[in-house]
C-alpha cells in the first residue's frame, strides 16, 4: 500500500479512533521495507507532535472543518511541507492523488490549493496568538489546560524547556545474571549509560528489541531510566520482603528483582485481568520468581498488615511526564483527569501505607509532572500518616524528586522515599 495513505489510516485511527500511536504504527509497519517503515513513522510523529501548530496554519488558508479523511491529507501533507525534506512539487502531487485514490476527487482542488499556499506562504506563517499560554499551546502543540497548569507550577522559562523538549533515546537494560558491561558490547548500535543510573543504556538509533535474542531469552528488556530509578529509590532490597503494588506490566517489579540479584521475596499486585496476564508473561520472560495477585491496591487486606520490608506505589497517573516520546498522550489526556487520578493515588497510599513493616519504606511513584499528583500528593500523605517521615532517597538530596526530560534526561518521573517510624 502506499506509504501515505497508510500515514493518513494510522494518523485516523489515532486522532479520530483513540488507537495508540506507538502500537497501531507498528502494526502498519509490519512488512514494509526499511525506508518505507522509516518514512511512515516520520510521518504520523512528526504530525502528532505538531497538530496543534499544523491544525493552526491550515486554519488560516482553509477556514471552516474539512470532512475527516480531507483533514488527515492536508495535515499530513502541511507537515511534510514544513518539516520534511521532500520537494514541494512532489508532495502535493502525492496529497492531491491521494484525495483522488480515496474517492475524493471533488476535494482534489482544494487539498491542491491549500497545500500550494501552506508551501508559497512558509517563510511568512500565520502569526502565533498574542497570550502567552495560547502562543505555546500552538507553537508546541500542547493542550491549553496543561501549558496553564505548568505556567502556573513551573514558570515560564521551565514551561517552555518542557514543552521544547524532544523525544528521548531510547533505552534498554540488562536483566540480571546478564551485566550492563555483557549487554553494551552485545548490542548492534552503540550506546552510552544513564547520567542517574549506569545501568540504563542510551541507544544513539531505536531498534526493534522485541525481534533481538537478548530480548527473547530474557537478558534485556527496555525501560527507561526515570522508572529504573523509581526502584532504585527502594534501596537494597536483597533478602527482603518487597510489594509491588501497581505492578503491570511488569518492567519495574522484574528491575527491583534484577537489582537483589534475585535474592528478594517479591509480590505484586494489579487489578486489571488482562494487566496481570501481561505482567505475568514479562517475568516469566525475565526468569523472575514472584506472587503475583490480582487485587486493587486501595483496598487494604489484613492478611498483609505490616507484611513487607519495602513497598513500591507506582501509582496510577495522568502520564505527562512521557508527553515528548508520546505525542498522541497529549490529545488523549484531560484536565478532569488530574483530580480523578489524585483520588485513587491518596486511596492506595493510605492502603498501602499499612503493608510496610515498623522500620520499612515506602516509595511512592509516577510517571507525570504535576504538583497535584506529586508533591501534593505525598505531602498531604505524610500530614495523615504521622507514623511515617521523609527518607533520603539513595541517589539525590531529599526525600523527594521530581525528573524533568530537559534537565535530567529522563521522563518525567516523580518519586518519593517515606519511612515507617512505629
Amino acid at each position: 500500500m502506499n506509504v501515505r495513505r497508510l500515514a493518513l489510516a494510522v494518523l485516523t485511527d489515532v486522532t479520530d479512533g483513540g488507537a495508540y500511536a506507538n502500537l497501531r504504527l507498528k502494526q502498519a509497519q509490519a512488512g514494509l521495507p526499511e525506508a518505507d517503515a522509516r518514512f511512515l513513522a516520520a510521518l504520523v510523529y512528526g504530525t502528532l507532535e505538531r497538530l496543534l501548530y499544523l491544525d493552526h496554519v491550515l486554519a488560516a488558508y482553509a477556514p471552516g472543518r474539512a470532512k475527516k479523511a480531507v483533514r488527515g491529507i492536508l495535515r499530513l501533507g502541511a507537515c511534510e511541507l514544513l518539516f520534511l525534506r521532500t520537494p514541494p512539487h512532489a508532495a502535493v502531487s502525492e496529497y492531491v492523488s491521494l484525495c483522488r485514490a480515496l474517492g475524493k476527487g471533488g476535494a482534489a482542488g482544494f487539498v491542491n490549493a491549500v497545500l500550494r499556499r501552506v508551501d508559497r506562504e512558509r517563510g511568512t506563517p500565520p502569526p502565533l496568538p498574542a497570550a502567552l499560554d495560547e502562543r505555546l499551546s500552538i507553537r508546541y502543540s500542547h493542550p491549553l489546560w496543561l501549558v496553564r497548569m505548568w505556567l502556573g507550577e513551573l514558570g515560564r522559562e521551565e514551561t517552555e524547556r518542557l514543552l521544547a523538549c524532544p523525544p528521548l533515546p531510547q533505552c534498554v537494560r540488562a536483566q540480571y545474571p546478564e551485566t550492563a558491561e555483557g549487554l553494551l558490547a552485545s548490542l548492534p548500535c552503540p550506546a552510552e549509560r544513564g547520567r542517574m543510573d549506569a545501568n540504563c543504556l542510551r541507544l544513539a538509533r531505536g531498534l526493534d528489541v522485541t525481534a533481538s535474542e537478548a530480548f527473547a531469552a530474557g537478558r534485556m528488556t527496555v525501560q527507561g531510566e526515570g522508572a529504573m530509578l523509581a526502584c532504585r529509590a527502594l534501596g537494597d532490597c536483597r533478602g527482603l520482603s518487597v510489594l509491588d503494588a501497581c505492578a503491570a506490566p511488569g518492567g519495574k517489579s522484574a528491575y527491583i528483582a534484577s537489582l537483589a540479584q534475585s535474592d528478594v521475596a517479591l509480590t505484586c499486585f494489579e487489578l486489571h485481568e488482562h494487566r496481570v496476564a501481561l505482567l505475568e508473561r514479562t517475568l516469566e520472560r525475565l526468569h523472575v520468581a514472584a506472587r503475583i495477585e490480582r487485587r486493587d491496591a486501595a483496598v487494604f487486606d489484613p492478611a498483609y498488615a505490616d507484611a513487607f520490608d519495602a513497598v513500591l506505589v507506582d501509582a496510577p497517573c495522568s502520564g505527562l511526564g512521557l508527553l515528548a516520546g508520546k505525542p498522541d498522550l497529549r490529545y488523549r489526556a484531560a484536565e478532569d483527569d488530574v483530580a480523578s487520578l489524585a483520588a485513587v493515588q491518596a486511596a492506595i497510599l493510605d492502603a498501602c501505607a499499612r503493608y510496610v513493616r515498623p522500620g520499612g519504606v515506602l516509595v511512592y511513584a509516577t510517571c507525570t509532572v504535576s504538583r497535584r499528583e506529586n508533591g501534593e500528593q505525598t505531602a498531604a500523605f505524610l500530614a495523615r500518616h504521622a507514623d511515617f517521615a521523609p527518607d533520603a532517597l539513595p541517589f539525590a538530596q531529599g526525600h523527594a524528586l521530581q525528573l524533568l526530560p530537559h534537565v535530567h534526561g529522563t521522563e518525567g518521573f516523580f518519586m518519593a522515599r517515606m519511612r515507617r517510624c512505629t
